[in-house]
């Protein structure tokens, strides 16, 4: 067992923190140890089988576990939905992710703003112990805003749990006006292949979902002259409707974004975007072929009667 981080208790961030975490021992420490400046944490788990929970509590998170049952809202717009926030502004954190304490000073700076609703964060990507400086692997993400005024996206509310609890890659839309924060998250993505491979099995599940079926109504537009994200989205939709787009990616991330400067992580992050992609090509031409016959897709869907607790 951990103990309380003397300090911890008497934070002065005035910001709500909510983690989505499911068998996070390795990462979950690091994560919370960053947030010795936050007054509120939630750690938002799903029955973690390792020792999540007791790492969460030893450092004075809340723990609440959630059940996903498919359809919508997953994971965290449930928690912004459900849980007693009690800050202004909330930020939203995956617990391979950390604040540094430059961010920290900028974040209480930051929502001293009254005429700024929500921010972008950008992430420093290590991956395999090394920082990954090229690959394209570095974007920003709207993780902090304020209470009542984020959402996620909705892209599809047929969802299962064979495509992750949480939002993969629904983006928070912001009603009011946005900011870029200039201090940035430290963003562990991988510390076993294992674990990367087994998630990105059900996000490829997700996208292919997404990209048959899209029906959100308040999806982030896709616009090459837009924000990081709505350019990300644009270019997404054209590049995957190419021929050999999984070699493509792969080519551009590794040769013309530099992936080969980033070594021996740079050529493994690299492959695994470009065989994720077509692994989601790849299950959009399995559901057509299902269609055509009539044999319905099978997906292993994990989950149990609906449980929600503090």
């Amino acid at each position: 067992m951990r103990l309380l981080r003397p300090g911890f208790a008497g934070a002065r961030l005035p910001i709500t923190v909510i983690i989505a975490a499911r068998n996070e021992e390795t990462n979950l420490a690091q994560c919370l140890e960053s947030l010795a400046a936050v007054r509120q944490i939630y750690v938002v788990d799903s029955f973690s089988t390792d020792a999540t929970e007791e790492i969460a509590r030893s450092y004075g998170a809340h723990v609440v576990q959630f059940r996903y049952e498919g359809g919508w809202p997953k994971k965290r717009q449930w928690a912004l939905d459900s849980l007693p926030l009690q800050h202004d502004w909330v930020l939203l954190l995956d617990a391979d992710e950390s604040l540094t304490p430059q961010l920290a000073l900028e974040i209480g700076e930051a929502i001293s703003d009254p005429n700024i609703d929500g921010y972008y964060i950008g992430l420093d990507m290590h991956f395999l112990g090394r920082r990954l400086r090229h690959c394209g692997a570095n974007f920003y993400k709207l993780a902090l805003f304020r209470r009542g005024k984020g959402r996620f996206e909705c892209r599809t509310a047929d969802q299962d749990a064979s495509m992750c609890d949480m939002e993969v890659h629904e983006h928070v839309m912001v009603d009011g006006q946005v900011g870029k924060l200039n201090s940035r998250l430290l963003h562990r993505n991988v510390t076993s292949l294992f674990r990367y491979i087994q998630k990105h099995n059900e996000y490829s599940n997700w996208e292919a979902r997404v990209w048959s079926e899209e029906d959100g109504a308040s999806q982030l537009e896709a616009n090459f002259f837009g924000s990081q994200a709505q350019r990300r989205r644009w270019l997404k939709k054209k590049f995957f409707k190419l021929p050999a787009s999984s070699i493509l990616l792969f080519a551009y991330r590794y040769f013309f974004r530099l992936g080969f400067l980033d070594g021996m992580p740079g050529l493994i992050y690299c492959a695994f975007q470009a065989i994720q992609c077509f692994h989601v090509k790849a299950k959009l031409y399995e559901a057509r072929v299902s269609a055509a016959t009539n044999e319905p897709r099978e997906f292993p869907v994990t989950g149990g009667p609906s449980h929600v607790r503090h």
